[in-house]
């Protein structure tokens, strides 16, 4: 978690226009060390909330729909705890976003552990191939291409239109 927090404290960013919400379900000692490292990082100035649900329904979809009613924000970056975001990562796909007509915006993913084992190159090239194939045809031939669940921008209003996060659908 600490990562990942480290890295969107160094986003290149407007500070008026940033406001990062670390929406937590954790039921172990990470509940802690993010609120201390959380706190460590707004008395540096980051406009940064720890948000605690009173339950856990839903699980991750649950928690960004709580994360949504939480924040007047127009655009959503959606990070888990294992991404490490660049810091011209908003720079990048806000232009994006804000197009007429654009709902969500999703970047590819590059992996700090290709080379770690067998089995992290064999899913970093899958995953590669997911990017490169798949959402290339998908954006090409005008269909919708899936959220693949972090690294993306949405336009809150979309997520809102489509009847908010769903916790009870199958992917």
């Amino acid at each position: 978690m600490k990562r990942l927090l480290k890295s969107v404290a160094r986003l290149d960013y407007p500070a008026d226009k940033l406001h990062i919400q670390v929406l937590d379900d954790s039921t172990d000692d990470t509940v802690k060390i993010t609120a201390r490292f959380v706190k460590f990082l707004k008395k540096r100035g980051l406009n940064i909330d720890h948000v605690r649900r009173p339950n856990r329904v839903g699980f991750k979809a649950g928690a960004l729909a709580y994360g949504v009613s939480q924040t007047p924000a127009e655009f959503l970056a959606i990070f888990d705890a294992d991404f490490v975001p660049n810091p011209d990562f908003l720079k990048k796909t806000i232009p994006h976003i804000i197009q007429p007509g654009i709902g969500m915006v999703q970047t590819r993913w590059g992996h700090i552990n290709r080379n770690y084992s067998l089995l992290t190159k064999l899913q970093a090239i899958f995953l590669d191939a997911h990017f490169i194939i798949e959402h290339l045809a998908r954006n090409r031939s005008g269909r919708f291409f899936n959220f693949n669940g972090t690294a993306g921008v949405w336009r809150k209003q979309a997520i809102l239109d489509a009847g908010g996060w769903q916790h009870d659908t199958l992917t």
